[in-house]
């Protein structure tokens, strides 16, 4: 269900180069990322305009699209080169771009972002611990992290309904071998409720928000079959959350 990049220390990142095109082209139109992740992690960004803000997990670049268009100084990462190429078309020269490691201390100052993205990229990695650390180091005082994971009770329901018996309250991988329609072996790292953000409040941030939102409106008429028998639009997949440093 995920649905940006990981990084190269995931193990990952390799499988979404050769695939990249046709990933970037399914995420502009699918109803999770489209019309629910992306207005979801927009609306929590606010006000940007004047802000330095960090994208970390950029992907194809559309949180880099909407930074930028809303004014703020955008600089974007991600584990795939291929991805990275793409989100450049998209955003040009003046944005800055880096293949990095989430995994793997960033390449920035201190103190330096207003605002750190992180969308649906911290699944693929086992440990939280370190790269929340290099947000919160990068991040100026009072500075956001608003971030996307899938959401674990979905992660729980979807594999018993599969016939597994994983241990929810362990931190475990799970590799998927399609993910929207495309081909790619892809491991995850699914973790309870409480293991998030208990890693959230060990790593220095204090968790300010937190949401279930609803698609975005237009998700109704551009999807009307998924939502026919639906009386609530809203849909448990993805969680969202907005830390303070």
């Amino acid at each position: 269900m995920g649905t940006s990049t990981p990084p190269p220390g995931s193990g990952t990142a390799a499988a979404y180069d050769p695939i990249a095109e046709a990933y970037a082209q399914e995420n502009a139109t699918s109803l999770l990322n489209e019309y629910y992740n992306r207005p979801a992690i927009r609306a929590l960004l606010g006000d940007v305009a004047g802000k330095h803000i960090l994208d970390a997990g950029c992907g194809s670049g559309p949180t880099l699209v909407d930074l930028v268009e809303d004014g703020a100084t955008a600089v974007g990462i991600d584990g795939s080169a291929a991805l990275i190429d793409i989100a450049r078309e998209r955003v040009g020269n003046d944005v800055e771009l880096q293949v990095a490691d989430l995994a793997a201390p960033l390449h920035f100052g201190d103190a330096v972002f207003d605002d750190v993205v992180c969308s649906l990229a911290l699944h693929y990695l086992e440990d939280w611990h370190a790269p929340l650390a290099e947000f919160r180091r990068v991040l100026k005082p009072g500075g956001r992290v608003i971030l996307s994971v899938e959401h674990p009770f979905v992660m729980l329901f979807t594999q018993l309904q599969a016939g597994h018996t994983p241990n929810y309250f362990d931190t475990r991988p799970r590799t998927e071998s399609e993910m929207a329609g495309i081909t790619g072996e892809l491991t995850f790292w699914d973790r309870s409720l409480a293991t998030m953000f208990r890693t959230f409040v060990e790593s220095g941030f204090r968790v300010t928000h937190m949401d279930e939102p609803g698609p975005a409106p237009e998700a109704l008429e551009r999807f009307p079959d998924f939502f026919a028998d639906k009386d609530d639009p809203r849909f448990l997949a993805f969680l969202f959350v907005v830390m303070e440093a």
